[in-house]
């Protein structure tokens, strides 16, 4: 196993409600003996914007909660009495062509919503060769996400792990820059399966291995789909015999099909979210843990990165924000799994292909704390026999 595994608690409403902090607007939890949990949430009818933003982070809290393998939050709302009814809605404008046109600010119905909510598919096989898969996402682009997965996996095969590491960034490849084998092509073996290239101590497939650099991936849907998947499945990741111990999957900013792939149709065991401190990027950061949680997919936290630079006198600058995977990790109740600088060091390993978490200096340590958490989070998720992994001081 990764890590001792600490004995599970009863299940229990109270149990349930307490665990999420026992919010006020939290006015019932129901448990079944499935492990199903329906939650009872308090809303203003006259701030469904806010209403709805609890209910994902009442989702998000509860399936965070071992033992918990699936939730459904309702929204109820009473008027306090002599407030006086929440006013119509007005009704959508019309064109001179008879076109109705929508306000600003309408939402979508919940029929409509439903129509197009992502499910994840049922009993997803598991992928032969592959003991776990670890999904280090972020609906935003340029926070990082990239280099905490090249550094996690490091971290990991320092240990003496069989580590792999997929690059799914379809239309922005850069895990074969970050790891020095940009030039590095996949064999085939006898089976006609994509033999992973390695690099520090780590098998590795990506999209830029098997395309020209310079030339830009106009692909739709479907292909992104097919080529994520063949990857995943018709590559020598492992044997059953001798299996990888982890598969960290890079995944490409936003939520649209490859994330959707990755939730749906891959048996991924858990997803480490990844974002800066401003603003910004939190708001497109939590649609990205929202998408795992309406897929079942656990998270298991958060890693903040960019959180400060300090000048050659010691002084820090928070020039990305302050304090807002902090914030974020609380709103959605998870917690924060690390906090990572800007370091010239890191940038510089970055671009020379040599990840700094292999190296043993105090930058290292900072990605070697982080697995240790991860593995500690995996390790509670994990409910079959694994290797035990030790770090080591």
């Amino acid at each position: 196993m990764f890590w001792d595994k600490k004995d599970q608690k009863t299940l229990s409403n109270d149990a349930i409600k307490q665990a999420m902090g026992a919010p006020d607007w939290l006015s019932g939890v129901r448990l079944d003996d499935g492990g199903r949990v329906t939650l009872i949430i308090e809303a203003d009818p006259n701030d469904m914007e806010r209403a709805e933003t609890l209910k994902i982070e009442a989702e998000a809290r509860a399936m965070s909660i071992d033992g918990i393998v699936d939730v459904q939050a309702v929204l109820t709302a009473q008027r306090a009495p002599g407030q006086a009814p929440r006013e119509p809605r007005p009704a959508p404008l019309k064109t001179h062509s008879g076109h109705r046109r929508v306000r600003k600010g309408a939402r979508l119905s919940d029929e409509a919503m439903n129509q197009g909510q992502p499910q994840k598919s049922a009993q997803i096989p598991p992928i032969t060769g592959i003991s776990r898969i670890l999904a280090v996402a972020s609906a935003k682009g340029g926070v990082g996400k990239s280099t905490v997965a090249v550094n996690l996996a490091a971290s990991f095969a320092k240990q003496g792990l069989r580590v792999g590491l997929l690059d799914a960034d379809i239309y922005g490849p850069s895990i074969p820059t970050m790891l020095g084998v940009s030039g590095a092509s996949p064999a085939s073996n006898a089976e006609n399966k994509l033999v992973p290239v390695s690099a520090h101590g780590i098998e590795t497939l990506s999209i830029g291995y098997l395309t020209d650099p310079d030339s830009p991936m106009i692909w739709r849907g479907p292909i992104v789909q097919s080529a994520i998947t063949q990857m995943l499945n018709d590559a020598a990741w492992g044997t059953a015999e001798n299996p990888l111990d982890l598969l960290i999957i890079d995944t490409p900013p936003g939520t649209g099909e490859a994330q959707l792939t990755l939730a749906q149709k891959v048996p991924v065991s858990a997803a480490l979210i990844v974002t800066t401190p401003q603003e910004v990027a939190l708001a497109d950061v939590r649609r990205g843990a929202a998408m795992f949680t309406k897929t079942h997919v656990p998270v298991l936290g958060i890693v903040e990165t960019m959180s400060w630079f300090e000048d050659p006198a010691g002084n820090r600058h928070a020039i990305m924000g302050e304090g807002g995977g902090e914030r974020m990790a609380q709103a959605l109740g998870l917690p924060l799994l690390a906090e990572i600088p800007m370091l010239q060091a890191i940038r510089e390993a970055s671009d020379r292909g040599e990840p700094a978490a292999s190296e043993n200096d105090s930058t290292a340590e900072l990605f070697t704390d982080l697995a240790r958490e991860v593995a500690l989070a995996l390790d509670a998720l994990q409910t079959k026999q694994a290797p035990e992994i030790i770090f080591e001081d």
